[in-house]
């Protein structure tokens, strides 16, 4: 967060600066406040570039084996960009080394974890671990225990992303 900060202030320094050196180009015939609306504009851009590679960056750092199945754009007021171009505040992931398939009871299971990454003020990281049965497609959270949370399954759509992530491929 304090890197983000520092990026920022030097980000306005540096279109204060070129603010700076048009006014002396043209002789001092841009008024004064053209500095700080650079500066302010500079701001505004980083965290804009910031906000729009936030997604690109965090997918850089998986591993290999990580596969993206799903990632949630939105659309904010104030923000009125993100209409023309929506901005991606989270996104999901399972790793491929992590599924176990078993069998139980004479039907496919697989045993994996799912990560969650949300870009709020600060970036958040849920995991949990679950359970799906790929002969029914039911989906169940697993507990901290390590035991299926029945109140909580679901039944997939066999063509979702994380049916076919699991299960198919």
């Amino acid at each position: 967060m304090i890197w983000h900060l520092v990026a920022a202030v030097f980000a306005a320094l540096g279109a204060a600066g070129i603010a700076l050196l048009l006014r002396l180009a043209s002789g001092k015939r841009l008024p004064r406040w053209i500095i700080p609306v650079f500066a302010g504009l500079g701001m505004l851009g980083y965290q804009i570039h910031f906000e729009y590679t936030w997604h690109e960056h965090k997918r850089q750092q998986l591993p290999a084996t990580a596969e993206i199945i799903g990632s949630e754009q939105t659309r904010m007021l104030w923000r009125p960009w993100t209409y023309a171009f929506p901005l991606t505040v989270a996104f999901s992931v399972i790793d491929r080394d992590s599924l176990t398939p078993r069998t139980v009871n004479d039907q496919p299971v697989v045993e994996f974890m799912l990560y969650r990454f949300e870009r709020e003020y600060i970036e958040r990281l849920h995991h949990q671990r679950y359970l799906m049965n790929c002969a029914t497609a039911e989906l169940v959270p697993l507990t901290p225990q390590n035991r299926p949370d029945i109140e909580a399954l679901r039944v997939m759509s066999r063509e979702a992303t994380l049916y076919r992530t699991v299960c198919v491929g």
